[in-house]
């Protein structure tokens, strides 16, 4: 299961964060991680490089915030291949559903248990490789 993941995008405006999530993801030993501060960022990247397997989004961010990425997101339909997994501190109910809505495949709630992400991630990627 763990070669599955090979390429993320983490789109976080915190390096703290960043560098949590790459610990985190080390249990996929050959999996390359990009990092964007923001959505736009994201978006920039994703414009050159389309080959994610995987994008962690945080929701608040300074230039253009989770929300707004996920609306250009829905809009690409070269992007749509590529699950999107939300981690933020917002909780609220109607946060999470608007994110499921825009096309997110995944919400989860900070403070972040590694082993729901990792289950989560599994999840995600082997629904991917049986597509």
């Amino acid at each position: 299961m763990s070669d599955l993941l090979k390429k993320v995008l983490i789109v976080d405006d915190s390096k703290l964060v960043h560098q949590m999530y790459r610990i985190l993801l080390m249990r996929y030993k050959d999996c390359k991680i990009v990092d964007a501060m923001n959505g736009l960022e994201a978006l920039e990247i994703l414009s050159r490089e389309d080959d994610f397997d995987l994008i962690i989004l945080d929701i608040n961010m300074p230039v253009m915030n989770g929300v707004q990425f996920m609306e250009k997101y829905r809009e690409n339909p070269k992007l749509q291949h590529i699950p999107v997994v939300v981690i933020s501190t917002e909780g609220r109910e109607e946060d999470t559903l608007k994110m499921l809505r825009l096309g997110a495949k995944g919400y989860i709630t900070k403070p972040l248990r590694p082993e729901v992400l990792h289950g989560l991630i599994e999840k995600l990627m082997t629904k991917k490789a049986e597509a």
